[in-house]
This record gives C-alpha cells, sequence and structure tokens, in this order.
C-alpha cells in the first residue's frame, strides 16, 4: 500500500509507519495539554513553548493524520469525536513513556535502583542471601533481579543484556567478559552410609576409579571440574545418572545409585558420608564476570565493588 504525505510525497506502508512515529511521538504531550487545558495560550504558557509554535504544531498534527482534532473559537479549541479518541490512546501512551522514564530513572538511582545478579544453584541457600544481606546494611533501597543457573547459560544472559554481574565457576576466560577469582571451593567425594568406603575420612580419588559417579550434565562446570580431576587421578568416570542440580545428586547418592564430587551441603544429610579428597586437589574456583565495555549503573558498580570486597571470604567456613 502507498499512501500521500501532506508534503506530496509518495511512501511505502512500512516506511509510512515509522514516519508516523517520528512525526507523532513529539506532538503527543503538546496535543495533550491542548486538549487538557481547551485553550493555547494556556497550555502554551504550561508546556514552555510559544503559542505560535503550540499552533502550528497542532496543525501539523491533524495535517499528518488527515483528520480534524479540534474546533476552534479564536484560542479557545474543543475536541471532535476524532480529538476524543485520539487524545485516549495519547495519554496512554504518555503514560507509558513516563513509567518507562520512572523504572530506568529507578534502575540507576545510587541509593536504590536494581541489579540483575545471576549465580550457581549450589550458591543459593547460604552464599547468595548472606552476600545480599551484607550488601544491603549499606545500600537498604537496591533491589535484585535474582538468576539462578549454570555457568554457560548465565553467559549467554550476560551477553544478552539480561545480567549485569553472573557469580560462577570456573572462572570464565572470554575476550568480551572481565572476571575476577574470588574464592575457591572444596569439593568432596560423597558416598551412600553404607558404603565400602564410608568408615573413611580421606581419600585419593583414585581410590574410587571402579565406582559409579552421578554427575550433572555435560555443560555444567562442576561436570568438567569432575571429569578433569579424575581424569588426573588416572580414570574416566562411569557415568549412570546425569543431573541439572548438585542437591539432586546428593539423594541420589542417598538412594545408593552411585557416588559424586560435589561442594559442600547447606544441610547435612545422615543418609551420605562426604570424605576429603586429599590427592588430587579437588577443588573450584568460584568468580565474578560481567561484560566487558559495558557500563554500570551507580548500584551495580556498588555491587561489584562490594563482591571483589570478598576475595577471600565469600563462602562460608
Amino acid at each position: 500500500m502507498v499512501h500521500e504525505h501532506s508534503s506530496g510525497h509518495r511512501v511505502s506502508q512500512n516506511s509510512y509507519e515509522e514516519d508516523m512515529r517520528l512525526l507523532l511521538a513529539p506532538r503527543l504531550a503538546y496535543f495533550s495539554g491542548v486538549a487538557r487545558h481547551e485553550h493555547v495560550t494556556r497550555a502554551a504558557q504550561e508546556l514552555g513553548v510559544p503559542q505560535s509554535t503550540l499552533s502550528r504544531a497542532m496543525v501539523r498534527l491533524e495535517d499528518d493524520l488527515g483528520v480534524a482534532l479540534f474546533t476552534r473559537k479564536g484560542r479557545t479549541v474543543s475536541l471532535t469525536p476524532a480529538g476524543r479518541t485520539f487524545l485516549t490512546a495519547a495519554e496512554r501512551a504518555l503514560a507509558e513513556v513516563e513509567r518507562a522514564a520512572e523504572s530506568v530513572r529507578a534502575d540507576a538511582d545510587p541509593s536504590g535502583g536494581k541489579v540483575a545478579f545471576g549465580f550457581l544453584h549450589t550458591m543459593g541457600s547460604e552464599t547468595v542471601p548472606e552476600l545480599i544481606r551484607a550488601f544491603r546494611v549499606d545500600h537498604p533501597r537496591v533491589r535484585f533481579t535474582l538468576v539462578q543457573n549454570y555457568g554457560e547459560a548465565m553467559i549467554e544472559r550476560l551477553r544478552a543484556g539480561e545480567l549485569d554481574l553472573c557469580l560462577t565457576s570456573p572462572v570464565p576466560e572470554a575476550p568480551d567478559l572481565v572476571s575476577r577469582r574470588l574464592d575457591e571451593q572444596r569439593l568432596r567425594l560423597v558416598v551412600p552410609h553404607e558404603h565400602r568406603l564410608a568408615s573413611r575420612k580421606r581419600i585419593r580419588l583414585a581410590e574410587a576409579a571402579d565406582e559409579t559417579f552421578v554427575t550433572l550434565e555435560p555443560g555444567y562446570g562442576l561436570r568438567r571440574i569432575t571429569d578433569a580431576l579424575c581424569a588426573e587421578a588416572g580414570f574416566k568416570p562411569r557415568v549412570a545418572f546425569e543431573g541439572e542440580e548438585a542437591e539432586t545428586l546428593r539423594g541420589l547418592v542417598a538412594a545408593g545409585l552411585g557416588v559424586a564430587l560435589l561442594p559442600p551441603p547447606a544441610v547435612p544429610r545422615p543418609e551420605v558420608v562426604e570424605l576429603t579428597v586429599t590427592a588430587p586437589r579437588a577443588v573450584r574456583e568460584i568468580g565474578v564476570a560481567w561484560l566487558d565495555g559495558h557500563e554500570d549503573t551507580a548500584p551495580v558498580a556498588a555491587f561489584k565493588k562490594f563482591l571483589l570486597s570478598r576475595r577471600g571470604k565469600l563462602l562460608p567456613d
């Protein structure tokens, strides 16, 4: 479909719609002011624009729409039926713009605002709640959008602009990211309480070479660490079950379905025994990552500084 503007130029349907947005958006507030006062002079005084500018803007708006919005009697105006219809839509659009502006202003407010923060499932029960509690002592109005996920998924959400920061493991290395190591977490070999190794306190991982393992799915950071540690111990783990969450794996171990390399539990489970691995050194590094070159809002910058201040003391003892 082709339309003709008041200027006489003929444009395609798509170009027409784009042009109308450009033409109408700056004039909606003018139109709303004139409609509210039903008087051009009073509207011009409230809006802080010359009366002549406002009058011309309304005439051009009617020309561009191709309908009369006002009936005029001197400087007094009243809305036509088309004008009343357009006013309802215009005020709804202006209110939405104002809400959006308030939202982004609030998100960037240094004393309040919002931080979109991603973290591993295993960080969710103790570590992250304690971090946020401590941060909010000095920043009580900052709000958080919290996202629990595995490492690769969080990195993708960082790149998509859905997260400001993420707490993950292994610490990512990529040219478009900035990452900082914050702490390390010891991994333990978890076995059922009636297992042949359950009476031990310490173990070399090579002693579990013949065991059946339960692990996280490929792509999870803890799975990559498990595979690497087993390889360093001289074997490839025989995997019976793969899951998406560490506590589910601990439940599988409790049911006698295998053994697992896992971080410490939030709450000890009597059905399993957790053995210290003496060789190889079984730890995972925890770090924070963000998108390189991305300008931080004030609350994000404050929370990033806070996280970096927790180096070496991020995790509970």
